[in-house]
Formats: structure tokens, sequence, C-alpha cells
């Protein structure tokens, strides 16, 4: 093991965060490029780049679940994640290098048409994606005690990754969005394959601290007395009641692919409107159950489902926002060239990049030990809902655009920091893969209703400024929802300070 690992130092928190960085980047460069490619390059309207981004999801759903209780049970190359993080980090930058050669990729196989080999070189993007990015999360919680340090951890991660997440904007704004892809395909594999190799990830998740030489002999007796025990997996009816709050959105998931491939849909939009009925009860069921009292497992699954309920809408906005800004942009301000949009796009994605790779080690961070990272997140988010606003009713030009985007980029950095930090302590540590899984179900079924329910919306709709509406809207409910969920404290002191303070002795001890 480094030094730096043994002391939890800086150094070490910014090496961890590599890995999700590399995934990050790769996922920035698809926001930068793939609407722009599919739209300006190859001529596919808003609904079909929909489609081509609801992939994404797709891959999410199948990836981070499985990859996430498989990750939890193995251990080869010396990791139970590192494995993963590799593989996923060279197939992806084969991906990237292979979206600006879709048009070749066409000819080469002699097909007619571009959007079946989009989808085909996306889908395989998202899933190489979505493999290594349940571990490059799960990993931060394997190597780091409850507490504050956690939540350094995941702050560190978006500081990291965000800053790379800012150089990508600025390349694909100063140069352009090609030059960013081939860029991104060595930064992605160098950032996946090598720092992995230098973190020494615990043999026996939920026993932070401990001597894993005695924790070895331990499961050597075990095993010879035959009493050698395991938590018993989740059966599939216990996953799917633990994802409570997003039924509706997993039946909305499973009737939008029904109807794209088949051409079925209901008339009008009673059903959807049933299911969004539906999707409140759930949420809101969700968020009002106490967990006060409740035996340890009840209340800590209780939790966790108060988390999927108010992070779900909060994607609605902010995927539709990744998917549609091109589209408002050109609505906007139609006198721009295919060029100019792109330039727009980036420096609107820069200048959102910015603010969510200042703020978290910064700001959120010291927020959240002073307040508690639920308060923060949530007023994180408002800022959100008010940056959309801004740009609906003030974002005429480009700049008054990037100015609204830093705003919005308030509750982005949250978004992708401390809501890991919280769900990660209302779970067991030796589910760490699987519930992260399940997490990130919050994430791809509302990024479905964005690419398929918002997509149709947007592109009926005559003034394309209904894209903030809605992100605003979503925004600004999940903000409030937040607010009902119990803030994270240590299970025996149930006081979150004392809990870091404990910490820190134990490291000085060290």
């Amino acid at each position: 093991m480094l030094d730096i690992q043994k002391r939890l130092s800086n150094s070490f928190y910014a090496l961890l965060a590599l890995p999700a960085t590399a995934m990050g980047f790769a996922l920035t460069v698809q926001i930068a490029a793939l609407s722009w490619i599919l739209s300006t390059q190859y001529g596919l309207n808003i609904s079909e780049v929909g489609i081509v981004w609801a992939t994404g999801p797709i891959a999410g759903i199948i990836g981070q679940v499985v990859i996430g209780i498989i990750s939890d049970k193995v251990w080869f190359w010396n990791g139970r994640r590192r494995p993963f993080i590799l593989i996923g980090g060279v197939l992806a930058s084969l991906m990237i290098l292979a979206l600006p050669n879709i048009g070749i990729i066409q000819e080469g196989l002699g097909l007619d048409g571009v959007l079946g080999i989009a989808i085909l070189v996306s889908m395989t993007l998202d899933l190489s994606i979505n493999l290594s990015f349940n571990p490059t999360r799960s990993i931060i919680a394997d190597v780091t005690p409850e507490g504050r340090e956690r939540t350094k951890g995941y702050t560190w991660m978006q500081t990291v990754s965000g800053t790379f997440g800012v150089l990508a904007y600025l390349i694909g704004a100063v140069f352009d969005n090609f030059v960013l892809l081939y860029f991104g395909v060595g930064l992605v594999f160098f950032f996946s394959v090598i720092p992995p190799l230098f973190v020494k990830e615990p043999k026996y998740l939920g026993h932070y601290g401990e001597d894993e030489d005695a924790l070895d002999r331990a499961a050597r007796e075990a095993a010879t007395e035959g009493s050698i025990k395991s938590f018993d997996d989740l059966s599939f009816m216990e996953i799917i009641h633990s994802i409570r709050p997003l039924w509706g959105f997993l039946v909305y998931a499973v009737y939008a692919i029904v109807m794209r491939l088949s051409g079925f849909e209901f008339a009008g939009y009673y059903f959807e409107g049933a299911l969004l009925a539906l999707t409140l009860f759930f949420i809101a069921e969700a968020l009002l159950k106490s967990e006060a009292g409740k035996p340890k497992e009840e209340a800590g699954l209780i939790g966790f489902r108060k988390v999927l309920a108010a992070h779900s809408f909060t994607w609605i906005g902010v995927q539709s926002m990744f998917i549609y800004l091109f589209a408002y942009v050109d609505f906007r301000l139609p006198e721009l060239t295919d060029a100019q949009l792109g330039d727009v796009i980036n420096w609107s994605f820069f200048s959102l990049s910015v603010v969510a790779a200042i703020l978290p080690v910064l700001a959120l961070e010291p927020l959240a030990d002073r307040f508690g990272r639920v308060k923060v997140h949530a007023v994180a988010l408002a800022c959100s809902a008010a940056g959309y606003v801004g740009i609906l009713l003030l974002g005429i030009t480009p700049w008054a655009i990037y100015l609204w985007m830093a705003v919005v980029g308030i509750g982005w950095a949250s978004t992708i920091s401390l809501p890991f930090a919280i769900m990660s302590q209302k779970i067991p540590q030796e589910k760490m893969g699987l519930y992260m899984g399940l997490f990130n179900l919050s994430v791809v079924l509302p990024q479905l209703v964005a690419s398929f329910g918002v997509g149709e919306v947007v592109d009926a709709a005559d003034n394309k400024g209904i894209v903030f509406v809605i992100c605003a809207a979503t925004l600004a409910f999940s903000s409030l929802a937040w607010l009902l969920v119990r803030e994270p404290v240590d299970e025996q002191t149930e006081n979150p300070v004392l809990l870091d303070q404990q910490v820190e002795e134990q490291l000085d001890a060290d």
C-alpha cells in the first residue's frame, strides 16, 4: 500500500479520482460532441438524436446493476473494482475513436443510413462507461472511512473530474470537437488503466482499518469448521421492491422502448399522465416515511428509497439540458452557423464545468461539514433551477447563456458529488456495488424520460424554450424533495462530528 493511501492524503484522493475522471471525461466528450455530430454532420432530427441518447440509460440499467453485483463478490487481478475499471476504460477509448468515424464504419459495413451505426457505437460506448463507472465510484467508499473522509473522497472526485471536464470543453471550443474526440481517446485510456494499479483495495468489504491477515485467518478457520457465512444476495423481487419510488419511471421506460420499436402507442397522453401521477405517488410515499425508531436494515432501506426519490427528478432536468441545449440555442440564435453553434454549446458547458470543478472541495465540502450534506445539496439544486429560469428569460446572447450556465453549474457540482456520500452511508458496506448500481437507476430511468418523453415535447413545440421550463420545474421539485431526506449520522453516537473526530484520531494513531 502506498504511504499516501495509509495517510489518506490529498494526493491519494487525487489519484483515487482519476479512474472516475476517465469515465467522466468520456461522458463529457459524448455530451459535447454526440448531438452536434449527429445533427450537423449526419442530418438526424431532434427525435432521432434522442433515440441515440436513449442507449446510454439502457446501458446503465443493464451495466451498472449487474457489474455492481458482480464486483461485490469477485476478487481477481488483486482487486474487486480494478478489473472492471481496466476493461471498461479500454473499450470506452476505442468507442470514442469510433464516434468521428461513424460514416467510415457505415461505408465499410456496406449499410444504408447512419442511425443504426450511431446507435451501435453509442450503445457500446455507454456500456463501456457503465462497466467502469460503478466500480470507480464504489472503490472510493471501499477505501475510505465513513464520515468526513468519504465526503472528501467524493468531492475530490468531482473536483478532479470537473477540472478535466473544463479542459474538454475548452479544447472543443478553442479547437474543435474532432480534436476533443482524439484527445479523449488517450486520456480515457491512460487514466483508467494506470491509476488503479496503485490503489490497494480491501479484500473484505465493511472492515475498514482492520487487519487483513487476521481476517484471512478467520476466513480459513471458518471454512475449516464448515461454518463460513456471507450476506445473502437480494432476490430479483427484493431488488424491484427496494426501488419502489422508481416504479413509474420503470414502467414508462418499458413502454417508451416498446413504442419506439413497434410503433404502437396509446392515443393522446392519458397513459403518460397516469404514469406521472403514479410516479408522484410512489415518490411522496417514500419521502414521507420516517426512519426514526426503525431497525437498522429497515431504516437503511427507507433512507435509500428517499435518496432515490429525491435524486430522480434531478436527472430529468439535467439530461434534458445536455441533450437539447443545442436545439434551444439554434432556436434562440438562428443566425449561427453549424460551427458557431458547436462553439456556443462548448463554451456553455465550459462555463458549467468551471463552476463544477471549483465548488466541491473549496465550498461544498466545508459547507457540508457545517450545515449537512443534504441541506447543502438541496440549496445547490435550487440555484440550478434559478439558472434554468435565467436562461429561459434572459438567454438571448451567447454571453448571457454562458453566465446562467455558470449558475446551473452550482447544482451540477453537487449532483455528481454529495449524493454519493449521502447514499453510501445508508446502505451495507459489503453490498456497495449492488446499491451503487441500484442508485444509478435513479439516474438512468429519468434519463429515458428525457430522451423519449421530453424529446417528443421539444420536437413538437414551436418555442424550444419549453426545454428549460421542464428543467427548472424538475430541479425545483428535486430540491424540495431532498429536504425530506434525513442527514446520515453515525449509528452509535448519532453525531457525525464525533465520528469524524474518531476517524482523525485513528489516522493519527496509525
